[in-house]
């Protein structure tokens, strides 16, 4: 029997678990999008959305929104700002949870959103940091939410654009980052967490039809797995009948 839900779905769905009732949280863009609205609706609705084009919405959206720049974002919103006013906020550590990704993460977390390669020989451009090394710095904690490949996941990323936790425990206080760091890493294939002493990546739990070889084949170092690993839980009906209210059709969830 085919599942009921789409892969983006499922990680939609457990981006929003990842969201407590009442915290501030940068929302981003695409998925994070749509797991904010989906917090909003059933577990969180207390939870504030700060929207990087200056927007702090305390309501979901009423209308689906496929850029956090839409209208029925700005519709009733509580503050109307600029982007200047919510890095404030993060600076001020008023922001509880961010949502980032990457082109390629390490085992401890860092990510990669610089370029790829060699800056003497050959390498690829990419975006660059935007607010994304603000967000792993000042957030008091931030969620990745990336594709599970090899390349993806490399042991040492080739330039660290949004700072994890280094090289290990303690590189943070180090580098005089007072707060935050990864907690979660939701990916296409399970969930990653982080050991409290070493601060490297742990697979703690898989989605449904996924194994653990399906996980190891497509990281790029030895991956630690978790004694009490678990499965994701999926999507329930309530769940599901949000996300395709937030996206009718289908356009960030295939839905």
């Amino acid at each position: 029997m085919s599942a009921n839900y789409t892969p983006a779905q499922l990680m939609v769905t457990a981006a929003a678990r990842e969201i407590a009732n009442g915290e501030v949280v940068f929302v981003g863009m695409r998925l994070p999008l749509l797991g904010f609205q989906l917090a909003k609706s059933t577990h969180a609705p207390a939870a504030v959305g700060v929207f990087e084009l200056g927007i702090v919405r305390e309501t979901a959206a009423p209308d689906p929104i496929l850029t956090m720049g839409d209208l029925p974002n700005l519709f009733q919103a509580s503050w109307l700002a600029d982007t200047a006013d919510l890095m404030g906020l993060l600076q001020q550590g008023m922001v509880d949870v961010s949502f980032i990704g990457g082109a390629q993460v390490d085992r401890f977390g860092n990510l990669n959103t610089s370029y790829v390669g060699d800056l003497g020989g050959a390498f690829t451009r990419l975006p660059g940091s935007g607010g994304a090394c603000d967000l792993a710095c000042l957030a008091k904690r931030h969620i990745i939410i990336m594709k599970h490949e090899k390349r993806r996941f490399v042991p040492r990323v080739d330039y660290i654009t949004s700072p994890g936790y280094g090289d290990g425990s303690g590189w943070r206080n180090r580098m005089g980052l007072p707060r935050g760091g990864p907690t979660a890493v939701i990916t296409t294939l399970g969930i990653l967490r982080f050991d409290p002493a070493g601060k490297e990546m742990v697979l703690t739990s898989l989605h449904p039809g996924v194994t653990v070889d399906d996980v190891l084949a497509n990281t790029g170092w030895p991956l630690k797995i978790a004694a009490d690993l678990a499965q994701t839980p999926v999507p329930t009906a309530q769940e599901l009948a949000f996300l395709k209210q937030f996206d009718p059709q289908g356009f960030w969830t295939g839905g």
